[in-house]
């Protein structure tokens, strides 16, 4: 049954990572470097200040730093110990994949998705009630984390195992926020 998985996980990375060209790989060579989306996360800063104030966003700034440092390192943890070879350097996939970006790290599972999709997470969590739309926020992990298989570097199951753990993480975190901000609110 894994092998099987394998097999599809592999099949439906090459129908995605072939929907690039050559014209559009300097875009995501952008889109995946986190530096590039700081205008996004400045204006986010500036949405979660009006909304929380200075006090409970600094709250929320160290639960995001915390939530971040977590992630990543059990994304890690991860990595290197079920060590699957990104699709770069699978040998299986030469002449099958068009390799944008290479890398001799580990492939399962995806820290930018993890990452992302769990800081957007608890962001949504806490903006949800002030804005309708606060759920276009995911639309930051999908496309950040879609680089990844433009660029031939995860297979589409690193990146959903990501937003699952990043998903379970966000939430996990922003019920400590909500616990500390609620004992914090009562206390004020």
């Amino acid at each position: 049954m894994l092998e099987y998985l394998i097999h599809l996980d592999k099949q439906f990375f090459i129908f995605l990572n072939n929907l690039g060209s050559t014209p559009f790989d300097d875009i995501w060579l952008l889109i995946t470097k986190q530096i590039n989306w700081t205008p996004f996360f400045l204006i986010l800063l500036f949405i979660l200040f009006k909304k929380l104030g200075s006090k409970k966003l600094g709250i929320a700034i160290l639960i995001v730093a915390a939530l971040i440092t977590f992630t990543n390192e059990i994304t890690d943890v991860i990595k290197f110990s079920i060590q699957r070879i990104r699709p770069c350097n699978d040998e299986t996939l030469i002449g099958l994949i068009r390799v944008v970006k290479n890398s001799d790290t580990y492939s399962y599972f995806s820290g930018h998705a993890s990452n992302s999709t769990a800081a957007m997470m608890f962001v949504f969590l806490i903006l949800r009630k002030h804005y309708k739309y606060s759920y276009l926020l995911f639309l930051y992990p999908l496309i950040f984390a879609y680089s990844r298989i433009y660029l031939g570097l995860h297979f589409p199951l690193d990146i959903i195992s990501g937003y699952v753990f990043g998903s379970l993480t966000g939430f996990i975190f922003y019920i400590i926020y909500y616990k500390i901000e609620k004992k914090y609110a009562a206390n004020t």
